[in-house]
């Protein structure tokens, strides 16, 4: 049983933010012991990059940029979902729910104070320490595992989108060979616009040691291997979590020079950000951004476009995008943001009493402001949603998927063998895993067609309504009261927010 000791309370009801103890070095080394608690830690000025020095730095970040990183990383299984997009509410909640169920936090005094620190870090709840079985064990550790690598990488370090590496990598010419599932290569890829590099990532998660980062240093070094003349990192993140002890993060790595990065396969070579940084950053620029944003977001398209109409609404945010670029981490807590606030009570200040949904919208535009489509996550306490721009390029993306997928023999499941059940589970993943990429070479050949489809898509998006983008006949309500439940934040054109009293609660 959990300990007597351990209060039967309600989570405790603070801002979602915590520090992250950090460790850079270059290669696998033993666990450090207790050093995320007893090193003199560095504060942590948002380098976008790898810091100029190894080791130990103490980054403070939010429960949403987690969250953020949670939803966003993983295989591509929105190809399957094209003719049940509610089922991308259930593969959202596998993302999220193993953090939710077994993360806590708790406050922590270190031996060497940080600036700027919050004095709370993450740990395992006592359900996972006195209840979990060793195969839920597992299964969450890959899951924190994942996750904490993407945030490490994307929010921390300024990565740009990342790829699952078993869809063929980064140089077209190489992908058969990063295809060979006789090779045990890493998970992830991408490419940083600042170092101008690929990356090539391996995670891992859980309680993790020198043998566990030995093997992803080897699946690092066969990846490095296969990419061989051009210039890359190769960077390898531990998420170590024991009951009792503080989240750290150990992130090995390593610098190989060669040739340059090449523009990705289809890419316009004269729009080359669209496979670097932030991609929403980009999308007044690149075509190809615009098409990289949409592929990235399209679960939680699918989500808002097969949710219940009850479960819809929109929600209030400045329309100048340029607020909500990248400054550190990839979302910008709309609670600090006083512009949305002020704007956001000027709109409930004008706004009258019996106004027709058309005529609150087309007031909170005069005064500056855009509304978010957001829905809750069934069976979570997140909200997640986009612009009326981003769901119609992705409105067109789906389209045009659906449309791969009726013409490419073997893609539908009518198309596959009778006898698909009775193949071993890894003859399944491997046919699966090869239907993925046949839909990923598709989806590329596509590319240049795409450009000027989703761009069209995405400017006449900016004045379409929300029914006519739902194809119902009622709007979302526009919700200009706010939630004070909520904890809110925004990107250019995507919309986060967690419940403050589902945060992971405290541990006595």
């Amino acid at each position: 049983m959990i300990p007597a000791h351990v209060p039967d309370g309600p989570p405790l009801t603070y801002t979602d933010s915590f520090d992250i103890p950090v460790l850079f070095r270059n290669r696998p080394a033993k666990k450090p012991r207790r050093q995320w608690r007893t090193a003199k830690h560095k504060a942590w000025v948002g380098s976008g990059g790898f810091p100029a020095a190894d080791g130990w730095y103490a980054p403070t970040t939010t429960w949403r940029e987690i969250i953020k990183a949670a939803t966003e990383v993983g295989r591509d299984v929105t190809p399957h979902l094209q003719n049940q997009p509610r089922y991308a509410h259930g593969e959202l909640v596998a993302r999220v729910s193993p953090l939710y169920a077994y993360l806590g936090a708790h406050p922590v005094v270190p031996r060497h104070s940080v600036t700027g620190a919050k004095g709370r870090r993450l740990t395992w709840n006592p359900v996972y320490t006195h209840g979990t079985e060793r195969s839920a064990k597992t299964a969450a550790g890959y899951r924190l595992g994942m996750t904490m690598t993407e945030w490490a990488c994307r929010s921390l370090l300024g990565l740009g989108q990342t790829e699952h590496l078993e869809l063929g990598g980064p140089v077209p010419v190489l992908s058969h060979a990063f295809k060979d599932p006789k090779k045990k290569l890493p998970d992830l890829w991408g490419r940083h616009e600042a170092e101008d590099l690929y990356w090539l990532i391996e995670a891992k998660g859980g309680d993790v040691g020198l043998g566990t980062l030995r093997k992803g240093w080897a699946q690092l070094a066969a990846g490095s291997k296969v990419l061989g003349a051009y210039s890359h990192r190769t960077v390898l993140v531990g998420a170590s979590v024991r009951p009792g002890d503080d989240l750290f993060l150990t992130i090995d790595h390593d610098l190989h020079a060669g040739l340059p990065p090449l523009a990705p396969a289809g890419f316009d070579t004269d729009n080359a950000v669209a496979g670097s940084g932030n991609l929403e950053d980009h999308l007044g620029e690149s075509d190809d951004a615009l098409i990289g944003t949409a592929r990235a977001q399209m679960l939680v398209y699918l989500a808002l476009r097969s949710a219940p109409a009850s479960q819809l609404r929109t929600v209030p945010v400045p329309a100048d995008r340029a607020s909500r670029h990248r400054r550190s981490g990839l979302t910008t807590p709309l609670e600090a943001d006083g512009l949305t606030f002020a704007m956001r009570a000027g709109a409930r200040g004008e706004a009258a009493p019996d106004s027709a949904p058309h005529a609150l919208r087309a007031g909170i535009r005069s005064m500056g402001l855009d509304d978010f489509l957001s829905c809750r996550i069934l069976g979570t306490e997140i909200h997640l949603g986009m612009s009326r721009m981003l769901f119609a390029a992705c409105e067109r993306l789906r389209e045009e998927d659906l449309a791969i997928a009726q013409r490419t023999p073997g893609l539908r499941a009518e198309d596959q063998v009778a006898a698909y059940e009775e193949l071993s589970d890894e003859a399944q993943e491997e046919q699966r895993l090869s239907q993925s990429r046949i839909f990923r070479e598709q989806q590329e050949e596509a590319r240049p067609r795409l450009r000027p489809l989703l761009r069209d898509a995405y400017e006449q998006g900016a004045t379409s309504d929300w029914r006519d983008l739902l194809r119902r006949p009622q709007e979302p309500k526009l919700d200009l009261e706010g939630d004070v439940s909520l904890l809110e934040a925004a990107t250019p054109e995507t919309y986060l927010a967690v419940s403050r009293y589902d945060l992971p609660p405290g541990r006595a």
